[in-house]
């Protein structure tokens, strides 16, 4: 894996799932963020295609497969953490689970769990990881959604 860089822009894929009128939330064991809900998300890997990054993560923090269908939006996000501006760009997508939710990273999820979107809207800062998962919440229910086709992955090798 490549050294995480923060002192520029980096690329971030996640997805909001739904199941029943919930919302798939998971919760973070890493220091900075221990305690804290996260919508399944992660740095895109060097070379890696977002498509097959969103799949990777969202296996790694949920147990859940999940089949991307749509993009829900692409959101920017610059927040201060430990002194210093992280600036992510995160490609969010919606689309099926597959299956039986399996094992999930201990090491970095502590539990995953199901919010309706009224639990998601009341949680402040020290609760909810970012805000901008309240923003996908309310763009998911309002219909919002781009082909996956929107975005084009080419590997010059």
């Amino acid at each position: 894996m490549a050294q995480r860089v923060f002192t520029q822009t980096f690329g971030v894929v996640g997805a909001i799932m739904e199941k029943d009128g919930k919302f798939l939330l998971v919760q973070e064991t890493k220091p900075a963020v221990k305690g804290m809900w996260n919508h399944p998300a992660g740095w895109i890997d060097v070379e890696e295609n977002p498509l097959e990054a969103v799949k990777r993560e969202v296996k790694e923090e949920t147990g859940y497969e999940f089949e991307p269908q749509h993009i829900l939006g692409i959101y920017s996000l610059a927040k201060p953490e430990a002194g210093i501006i992280h600036h992510a760009i995160k490609i969010i997508y919606i689309g099926k689970i597959l299956g039986e939710q399996g094992q999930y990273w201990e090491h970095e999820i502590s539990q995953t769990k199901w919010f309706t979107p009224e639990e998601i809207e009341a949680m402040d800062l020290h609760t909810l990881r970012d805000k901008d998962i309240k923003t996908m919440i309310k763009d998911y229910i309002s219909g919002k959604k781009y082909p996956l086709d929107l975005l084009t992955h080419t590997n010059q090798k």
